[in-house]
């Protein structure tokens, strides 16, 4: 009963059997798969009776096929639809924690499991806290903790005054349905006045606001900024997306497996400064690479293609890579790239990249970076699908000088020529590595910094030339003899070991 109640057995079957999936792909996550095999045994026990009742009703009833996916492409909070075209699947059931990204074409129910809270403590904390606070509170949490939200919230009712306001979230529809503005990946999201990127209802006279599958509303007149948050949960992405989005609230944090309130995030506001220094770097890069980070969540591939225009409008060469997780060795492969822009969900959008060989930014980074009359507010969005337009965003002229921070004076960059697509592509190669060639230091016989605009003339510093012949010496050199014998003791040592 328990792992039933766990992982919902009873609702997966009813939704399964209600839209009548006949291949359902089930994701898990790693540290899930232990119980996995006892989930499909119980999905098939309970949609047998689902199936017999229909049969009685109905006439003969068709079995349903469960595929168990693992190991994912990309991050585990999203649903891998590309594992679950290789079933040929009707629909997935998302395990674990989750970022509530919609699907492009398939449907999904997520299943987010329960993990062990203290409530009484939760809510005596959150009482005093509230008490003291002297401004309204908004409570949010971890999608793991929703189990306990209500049984937190009757107690802090009947401990605190009405005259406190306390305002607390409510978690979204767990059955996601692919929009049918996404049907075609080529086109652009369309949302409907009334809706917020999440898919979440707005109502008229009340600011909305949806971040990681919360979604609450909030008074006429009443700003983010004037709430206190109280987070319920453990220092996760989902948390550092919300420390992010909100970094002007005050908020804190109670941590449910060590039972204590953490207020302290000076170390996260830190990286606030390491994305501003970020976006400036990006300002004096030359070769972008668009590291795609997701092939499942709607409107993918419309961010991409924006992103792409904004580069090349800002005079810059983009290149787009697709390769899974990306890692330090994997970006190490492309080292004429100056930054990455990573196309991906909000909670995996945020990566360190201390260790790459060149940093990575995020969509927002990006547009602030590229984009004409854009200015670092403080304000963050990590949430690519808040920033997609349907016209082509104005980007930065290259004319225009500026003052780098990181080379610490006015620069002016060079415009981007566009290579005119002919139908011999060598030729076109040929003309590049040529004008890189040209463009020589008559010292080191190499590409000078910050000169190369494209892979190919960056590769065509790097391609071997040969020897250094030098052709004013025609006669050659007379051979030499080297050592013979063994390295123990060579014929022509004077010494021979006895």
């Amino acid at each position: 009963m328990e792992m039933e109640s766990t992982y919902e057995i009873d609702r997966v079957a009813g939704f399964i059997s209600a839209r009548a999936f006949r291949r359902v792909a089930l994701q898990f996550p790693d540290e899930l798969l232990k119980d996995s095999t006892r989930i499909v045994a119980a999905l098939h026990e309970k949609l047998r009776s689902f199936n017999q009742l229909q049969a009685g009703s109905n006439g003969d009833a068709k079995d349903v096929k469960l595929y168990v996916m693992a190991d994912t492409m990309y991050g585990n909070c999203c649903v891998d639809e590309v594992g679950a075209s290789h079933a040929n699947a009707d629909c997935v059931i998302h395990y674990g924690h989750t970022c509530f990204s919609p699907t492009s074409t398939l449907p999904a129910f997520l299943v987010l499991g329960k993990a062990s809270l203290n409530v009484p403590l939760c809510a005596q904390i959150l009482c005093e806290y509230t008490i003291k606070a002297g401004k309204p509170i908004l409570v949010l949490y971890g999608l793991e903790y929703t189990h306990a939200i209500t049984e937190i919230k009757a107690s802090v009712g009947a401990q605190v005054c009405s005259e406190l306001e306390v305002h607390y979230a409510d978690i979204m529809s767990p059955i996601i349905t692919p929009p049918e503005t996404f049907s075609s990946m080529n086109e652009q999201p369309e949302q409907s006045d009334g809706q917020c990127a999440n898919g979440c209802s707005i109502e008229e006279n009340d600011a909305a606001y949806c971040v990681g599958g919360l979604t609450w509303s909030l008074p006429v007149g009443r700003r983010i900024e004037d709430y206190l948050i109280f987070y319920v949960g453990s220092d996760d992405p989902a948390f550092a997306n919300i420390l992010m989005t909100y970094n002007a609230c005050e908020i804190v944090r109670y941590d449910a497996t060590e039972d204590n309130l953490v207020n302290d995030f000076s170390q996260q506001k830190r990286i606030l400064k390491r994305r501003y220094f970020l976006i400036e770097k990006a300002k004096d890069a030359s070769i972008i690479g668009i590291l795609v980070g997701t092939l499942g969540v709607a409107g993918y591939l419309h961010m991409i293609h924006q992103m792409k225009d904004l580069i090349t409008r800002a005079g810059k060469k983009a290149y787009t890579f697709v390769m899974g997780r990306p890692n330090p060795a994997k970006l190490a492969n492309f080292p004429e790239c100056d930054i990455f822009v990573y196309v991906s969900c909000a909670q995996t959008a945020l990566l360190d990249s201390k260790e790459f060989l060149a940093p990575v930014i995020t969509p927002f980074e990006a547009m602030i970076a590229f984009g004409r009359g854009s200015e670092w507010t403080g304000a963050y969005v990590t949430e690519f699908r808040d920033l997609i337009t349907s016209s082509p965003m104005e980007a930065k002229n290259q004319s225009e000088a500026r003052f780098s921070f990181i080379q610490g004076g006015y620069v002016e960059d060079v415009e981007q020529q566009e290579v005119e697509e002919v139908e011999d592509g060598v030729s076109a190669l040929v003309n590049i590595t040529e004008k890189a060639l040209r463009v020589r230091d008559k010292d080191s016989q190499t590409l000078m910094p910050g000169t190369a605009k494209s892979g190919a003339e960056y590769f065509a510093t790097r391609s071997y030339h040969g020897l250094d012949i030098h052709p004013e010496n025609n006669f050659s050199e007379p051979f030499l003899i080297g050592k013979s014998g063994r390295a123990s003791g060579y014929k022509n040592e004077t010494t021979q070991q006895s």
